[in-house]
């Protein structure tokens, strides 16, 4: 199932998604293409044969799979329309799992948003979420998930796409939803980072707070060496 655009109420002025027609083909130069996809499957003996189901119903069932963490995207993001990946392909994904079983109903969501710094370059970021709750309330957690990431790096939104699926698993069966960010060619690209930035706001709050504590922390402890007595002399 692919995901459907959806808008996000609370950031206003939003362009919407503008998907390359490049799909298949890389993107343009200098670009790393990527698509949202999602899938449920309740049918599951267990936990891992539902999660397998799944990864067949996202297009990765004959992929070999970098689930990566972290907030940022490679430089040049650029959503594209979904294309059939080479069996034994190494593909780095960005995976939301919900597992469920016998009649519960689970979600799971991936959303980006491609953004921009304070001093305008263009860049991406991506959130992901699982929850026992019903799809509305999953993609209300998830668009503020992403709100937080740009907020916490002074990110400025252009657009954004969301993910999100629900699934309820059959009697006596596993389920699982599944959301994923597919990003097919961000390993094999040379580089596809940009330059250090300096600290943002929250982070020079957060190191501002640290130095305080070790300003007021009594010292350490002098380290011992193997083989070494302690000194208990005050």
């Amino acid at each position: 199932m692919t995901a459907k655009t959806t808008s996000l109420m609370n950031l206003a002025g939003l362009d919407p998604v503008m998907m390359s027609n490049n799909a298949g083909k890389g993107g343009t130069s200098g670009s790393c293409p990527g698509w949202l996809m999602t899938a449920v499957a309740p049918w599951g003996e267990n936990a891992e044969d539902a999660y397998d189901q799944g990864l067949v119903e996202l297009g990765l069932g004959d992929s070999r799979l970098i689930e990566v963490q972290g907030a940022f995207l490679p430089m040049g993001f650029t959503a594209v329309a979904p294309s059939n990946l080479p069996m034994g392909s190494l593909v780095e994904c960005h995976l939301a799992t919900a597992f469920t079983y016998d009649g519960s109903t689970a979600c799971a969501g991936v959303a980006w948003a491609a953004c921009k710094t304070p001093e305008g370059e263009e860049c991406a970021v991506v959130a992901k979420i699982t929850t026992d709750l019903d799809y509305e309330e999953t993609e209300s957690l998830l668009k503020r998930n992403l709100q937080r990431r740009l907020a916490s790096r002074d990110l400025e939104v252009i657009n954004f796409d969301v993910a999100v699926d629900e699934v309820t698993a059959a009697q006596e069966h596993h389920g699982v939803a599944m959301a994923v960010l597919i990003l097919p060619d961000s390993l094999k690209m040379a580089t596809n980072t940009g330059r250090v930035r300096g600290a943002t706001r929250s982070i020079d709050k957060a190191m501002e707070t640290a130095a305080k504590r070790v300003d007021t922390k009594a010292p350490a402890a002098p380290a011992m060496r193997p083989g070494s007595r302690p000194d208990f002399s005050l």
